[in-house]
C-alpha cells in the first residue's frame, strides 16, 4: 500500500496553530509514515520556526505556499487578517482533498471570531464542508470516549428545534453508515435525552416520547445497533473506556463538556461523511497563550495519527 498524502492546514496565525503544526512534524517518528504537505505560508512559518527554534526537515515535508494578502501576525487576539488568512489555507487544503491530491487532511485550530472578522460566511471547518457534503457529521474521538453531534455551532433554542423524529432518523442512519467506513467493526450508539432525566416519562418535557423515542425505534427496525434515550448526566459514565460505544449529543456543549474532561488535550475532533478523513485538536486557537512557547501539541499530534491511521480504510 502507497503512503498516504496527509495535508495539515497552519490555522490561525494569531493563535498556536503554527506552533503546534511545527511542534507534531519537527519529530517524524511519532507520526504515521506519510507524504505531508503543509498548506499556509512560507513567510508565518518561518517566522514561527525561528522563534520556536525548531527547524522543519523539508526535504520530507513540503510547504503548499497559499497565496493570500501580507499580513503582519498579530498574535494573541482575533483578528481580521489572520482569519481571512487561516481560511484561504484551509479552503486550499480542501480543495487538494476533493481534487483526490491528498488523502486526508489535518486543520489547526482556527477562529470563529476571526474568520467572521475576516468576512468569511461560514462559522467553522465543519459548516464550510457541509456546502459540499451535506452529510457531513462533527464526532470526537479518543482512547476514553467516543461522541458524535446531532447538532453543533447552533445557538441552543436553534439546535432544540431541530430534534424531529424525521431529522434524527436521518442522522442516525448516516452516522452509523460513517462510523463503520472510517473504522471498521461492532458499535454501540448511545443516545442522549433531550430533557433532564431524558424527559422522566414526559414530566420535564415531551421531546423524548414525541421525537427521539420513535426515532430510535425506526433506526432499530432497520437493523442498527442503536438504544436510549438515556439521561444526559449518566450516558457519558455508560460510554467511558467502552471503544466500541458511541454517544449521541443532541446539541453542542452536551457532548463537548463531557469529552473535553475525559480527554482534552488528546482527543481528536473527525468529520464524517466525507469522501476523505479530515481531523483536527479538539481545542480552539488558545489566543491566551500565543506567542508564549508553551502549546501542548499532543491533540494534533493524535489528529495527524489518526488521520494516517484512517486514510487506508477510506481509499
Amino acid at each position: 500500500m502507497s503512503l498516504p498524502r496527509i495535508g495539515i492546514t497552519l490555522g490561525d496565525p494569531g493563535g498556536i496553530g503554527p506552533e503546534i503544526v511545527i511542534r507534531s512534524l519537527s519529530n517524524l517518528s511519532l507520526l504515521p509514515e506519510a507524504h505531508y504537505a503543509i498548506y499556509g505560508s512560507s513567510s508565518v512559518l518561518e517566522a514561527e520556526e525561528k522563534a520556536l527554534g525548531i527547524k522543519l526537515d523539508r526535504t520530507k515535508i513540503s510547504v503548499r505556499e497559499v497565496r493570500s494578502l501580507p499580513i503582519a501576525v498579530k498574535k494573541g487576539a482575533a483578528d481580521k487578517d489572520n482569519g481571512a488568512a487561516s481560511f484561504l489555507y484551509f479552503k486550499e487544503g480542501v480543495e487538494a482533498a476533493r481534487a483526490g491530491e491528498i488523502k486526508a487532511i489535518v486543520t489547526a485550530p482556527i477562529s470563529k471570531l476571526s474568520w467572521s472578522l475576516g468576512g468569511i460566511a461560514w462559522r467553522g471547518h465543519t459548516e464550510y464542508l457541509e456546502q459540499f457534503y451535506p452529510e457531513a457529521i462533527m464526532t470526537f474521538w479518543s482512547e476514553k470516549m467516543k461522541v458524535a453531534l446531532f447538532s453543533h455551532h447552533l445557538a441552543l433554542k436553534e439546535a432544540i428545534g431541530r430534534v424531529t423524529k424525521k431529522n434524527l432518523a436521518a442522522f442516525f442512519r448516516i452516522l452509523c453508515k460513517s462510523v463503520a467506513e472510517a473504522r471498521p467493526g461492532t458499535y454501540q450508539f448511545l443516545v442522549a435525552g433531550l430533557n433532564p432525566h431524558a424527559g422522566e416519562d414526559g414530566l420535564m418535557g415531551g421531546e423524548e416520547r414525541e421525537e427521539i423515542i420513535p426515532a430510535i425505534e425506526e433506526a432499530k427496525a432497520a437493523g442498527l445497533d442503536i438504544s436510549g434515550p438515556y439521561p444526559p448526566d449518566g450516558v457519558f459514565r455508560n460510554a467511558f473506556g467502552h471503544p466500541d460505544r458511541v454517544v449521541v449529543a443532541l446539541y453542542h456543549d452536551q457532548g463537548l463538556i463531557a469529552f473535553k474532561l475525559a480527554a482534552f488535550g488528546t482527543g481528536v475532533n473527525v468529520t464524517l461523511g466525507l469522501p476523505f478523513i479530515r481531523s483536527s485538536p479538539d481545542h480552539g486557537p488558545a489566543f491566551d497563550i500565543a506567542g508564549k512557547n508553551l502549546a501542548d501539541a499532543r491533540s494534533m499530534i493524535e489528529a495527524v495519527r489518526l488521520a494516517g491511521e484512517l486514510s487506508p480504510r477510506v481509499f
